[in-house]
């Protein structure tokens, strides 16, 4: 299986600041992030925790933390059943346009099983990402989350 690469990019009518609390905050990431919480210091070398539950679902290790512009960390699913040469990464890069800031992610050494060709579902990196940031564009821009499930 040959490592591949997911990017998505979406414009949200916020500030930097509130892009960057909105992903960094555990508060906030429970609200649009389908109830799941992060946990990090967010300095280069610290864990990053995703609870649901009470329980932690993914984890990893902050790769390069440079606040409003620049987030990356190793992203290990707790349950993943698939071999992997090494975790798989995640990073966000921000970019303000006039009133709004884009937000590109970036989830690379991915598998073929990690994407999901059913649009029925959340499963798979390529159905979860534009879910979960949608919703987190919806809820800057409005206060309100999507009615997903």
């Amino acid at each position: 299986m040959s490592e591949q690469t997911f990017i998505y990019a979406t414009y949200i009518a916020a500030s930097k600041e509130q892009v960057w609390d909105a992903l960094t905050n555990g508060d906030i990431t429970e609200q649009y992030f389908f109830g799941t919480r992060v946990e990090s210091h967010w300095t280069e070398g610290a864990e990053v925790n995703y609870y649901r539950e009470g329980k932690v679902c993914d984890y990893g290790t902050v790769l390069k933390c440079d606040p409003y512009k620049h987030l990356s960390y190793t992203w290990i699913n707790a349950s993943d059943k698939y071999p992997r040469t090494s975790p798989t990464v995640v990073t966000f890069t921000f970019q303000p346009m006039g009133e709004a800031v884009k937000l590109t992610l970036k989830h690379e050494n991915l598998l073929e099983t990690d994407y999901i060709e059913d649009e029925d579902t959340f499963v798979g990196f390529n159905n979860g990402w534009p879910a979960i940031l949608s919703n987190l564009k919806t809820f800057l821009e409005t206060g309100k989350v999507l009615n997903l499930m």
